[in-house]
């Protein structure tokens, strides 16, 4: 007669087998890129088909457009800095794909690793969070970072950013921001925020370690009292195309716009806080400009530095910004607004998006409750009079 005692003992790598201690690794392996077949026997549940996963790769599918065309564009940088090289568009893209992939490959694998250390650590399963933070970092940063700073960045954003807090869905700061935050402060020649580094330019018997070349917005502290300086480099439609030096998926606008009209259409992100974060950046921008401090356009702060992939795919993290309609309003609004007022008068900083994104993460419950107080007085005034 046969045995069927052990027809009920669990798998060699499920909790109580052998290798249990792994489950968390192997089950986020296995889960990766198809649907596990469990479901919910009884009870009641909600039957949706998006899950984390699904929303974390619409968000990295949003970003793509904006990654293969910096990738172009630093080929192309360096096609103009270096007179002895004329690239075609594919020549131009296999260059930048060669120096950008390092960057993705230290951002995955250490963020990964992390996560997935905790995970065992804690016995959970492995969530998703970090396909989105580890495909954004690589492309808010300069391509010439050292791969040793990134990796610190990295592990610094997702083990005090992320972990410490819980994990996916409990931090309350942006972890790609967090990174860059992390860059900024303490190697601040590697992230001027006005600079970029091109490529190795290529010398006559020579090799040079890199080329800087000037951003947009390095010229907006020399523009008080003209934009000559800015319009002689780049013009409206190099920054609005991409054309220009600048963080490797910061540069293209139309790259950017593609991946919003991804977000908002699939629900992912809410266009609210787009559109706000617009505004509070154009009245700002027009009242400088009333006022005389500036004379640098509103609109063109638009499409200047990291504003627009701040706006479409930072502000709109749905973890740490408000969650209130009205206070994706107000939230949305105030990060335009402090992002030009940090533009204009902080010149040792010419970038505000970052710094402005990562205050409004920390009042983002402030601004919640200030909403939802607001509408419970008003409620509670309406039942006194009735």
């Amino acid at each position: 007669m046969a045995d069927n005692n052990n027809t009920n003992k669990p798998g060699l790598f499920e909790r109580g087998g052998k290798f249990g201690w792994l489950h968390s690794t192997v089950d986020a392996f296995d889960t990766f890129l198809r649907v596990p077949a469990t479901v919910t026997s009884r009870g009641s549940h909600v039957r949706d088909g998006l899950d984390i996963k699904r929303v974390m790769i619409i968000a990295v599918i949003a970003a793509i457009p904006a990654a293969l065309f910096g990738m172009w564009n630093v080929g192309y940088q360096y096609d103009l800095a270096n007179p002895a090289v004329s690239w075609g568009l594919l020549q131009r893209f296999w260059f930048g794909f060669l120096k950008v992939l390092p960057l993705f490959l230290v951002s995955y694998i250490v963020g990964l690793g992390i996560e997935f250390a905790f995970a065992q650590m804690r016995n959970e399963e492995v969530n998703e969070g970090y396909l989105v933070s580890g495909f954004f970092i690589p492309l808010i940063v300069p391509v010439d970072i050292p791969l040793w700073m990134l990796a610190l960045a990295v592990a610094f954003a997702v083990i005090f950013g992320k972990e410490v807090f819980g994990g996916t869905g409990m931090n309350f700061l942006n972890p790609a921001l967090l990174a860059r935050a992390f860059l900024f402060f303490s190697y601040p020649s590697k992230m001027s925020g006005s600079e970029v580094w091109i490529a190795n330019q290529m010398k006559i018997g020579t090799l040079a370690d890199g080329v800087t070349g000037a951003t947009p917005l390095s010229f907006t502290a020399d523009c008080k009292q003209g934009i000559d300086a800015l319009t002689s480099n780049f013009s409206f439609f190099d920054m609005f195309a991409g054309t220009v030096p600048g963080s490797v998926g910061e540069t293209s606008v139309i790259a950017i716009l593609l991946g919003a009209v991804i977000l908002v259409w699939t629900g992912i992100a809410s266009w609210k806080v787009m559109v706000s974060s617009v505004l509070g950046a154009l009245c700002v921008g027009s009242l400088a400009n009333v006022l005389g401090a500036t004379a640098v356009p509103a609109y063109f702060h638009l499409v200047m530095g990291g504003f627009a992939f701040g706006t479409v795919f930072m502000a709109t993290d749905p973890v740490t910004s408000a969650q209130t309609e009205t206070g994706k309003w107000i939230y949305g609004f105030l990060i335009g607004a402090l992002c030009v007022v940090v533009r204009l008068f902080n010149p040792g900083y010419a970038e505000g998006m970052m710094l402005a994104i990562l205050l409004m993460n920390t009042f983002a419950p402030l601004v919640d409750w200030c909403v939802t107080s607001a509408a419970v007085s008003r409620r509670a005034k309406k039942v006194k009079l009735a």
